[in-house]
């Protein structure tokens, strides 16, 4: 019987997006934690000339630093543009075997190459303002959204179908559940803010931060966390008095497991004086909450 669920390989791809655009959270907080932010000082090219980073450079290694994050963003496009080509495949091969067309899967493959495009705009405006907080903040934050909308694609593509959501448990735990996706976005905002008003402005010779104490919203940021984590602990109790999907409890528990580390690691990166490795691995660990967060709604409904 012909559903509308996307092509193992379409779905590789998509996740390979997600994948990817977790991955660069990673190099854009080596890039600012190194203060490599203007190692390329000039957009698009890396300085007045050139493309590549060349040896008059004043920017000793911090140039290789910044450009190998501008690389990392041609691997995001050939993956976006690999996207969109998997949709309109998978699209064609339903309608030939008498299948839905699902629009709604090409509209979300289109998110990654879209996502990119703006944040290759954004990372400009970036360097051209000097690393300017907000500016950078959005260019975080924008990685957010287009992880959002990967995992959109992720879920809906594994969908059978467009047929109205039927919820698999009661729907005050589905409302929790978005409640807890709620709160980890202001997790992730908070340590954005952190971030911003801390040491590591990007750049050596640039710095610029949010006038901020960083004391009051570390701990604000810590506050808004252990609500999170009670939220987590919440949902796992009320996922096993009822009669909830497997899947659904395996991914708050994996939740609650990443939530602890990120715990753990940023009360140590505080009293260590936020050394770089640890903030690294803890801004990895705020895109695996998110993700993470985001895919628990979807294990309580279903399209069939």
């Amino acid at each position: 019987m012909m559903t509308g669920r996307s092509s193992r390989t379409a779905r590789g791809i998509y996740i390979a997006n997600l994948v990817g655009q977790c991955a660069i959270v990673v190099t854009g907080a080596v890039v600012r934690l190194t203060g490599s932010g203007l190692g390329c000082p000039t957009w698009p090219e890396c300085v007045e000339g050139s493309y590549l980073p060349t040896a008059r450079q004043a920017e000793t290694w911090h140039k290789y630093v910044e450009f190998g994050n501008r690389l990392l963003t041609f691997v995001l496009v050939a993956l976006a543009i690999a996207a969109v080509v998997a949709a309109i495949w998978d699209a064609r091969s339903r309608r030939r075997a008498g299948g839905p067309a699902r629009p709604v899967i090409l509209l979300l493959a289109a998110v990654p190459i879209l996502g990119t495009v703006a944040q290759a705009v954004l990372g400009g405006i970036t360097v051209l303002t000097g690393l300017h907080p907000a500016s950078v903040s959005a260019h975080f934050l924008l990685t957010m959204a287009i992880i959002a909308g990967n995992v959109a694609l992720v879920v809906r593509s594994g969908d059978a179908g467009d047929r109205p959501v039927v919820f698999l448990v009661p729907r005050p735990i589905t409302v929790l559940s978005w409640l807890l996706v709620g709160v980890s976005a202001m997790v992730v905002f908070l340590g954005v803010i952190v971030t911003g008003s801390g040491p590591h402005s990007g750049d050596a010779l640039s710095e610029n931060r949010f006038s901020i104490d960083p004391r009051t919203i570390a701990w604000l940021h810590a506050d808004v966390v252990l609500l999170f984590l009670g939220l987590t602990v919440g949902l796992i109790i009320a996922l096993a008095l009822v009669p909830a999907p497997a899947d659904a409890r395996r991914r708050a528990w994996l939740l609650l497991g990443i939530a602890l580390a990120q715990g753990v690691l940023g009360y140590t990166q505080y009293f260590t004086g936020l050394p770089i490795a640890l903030v690294t691995i803890h801004a990895m660990g705020a895109a695996l909450v998110w993700a993470t967060a985001l895919f628990i709604p979807a294990a309580l409904r279903t399209r069939g």
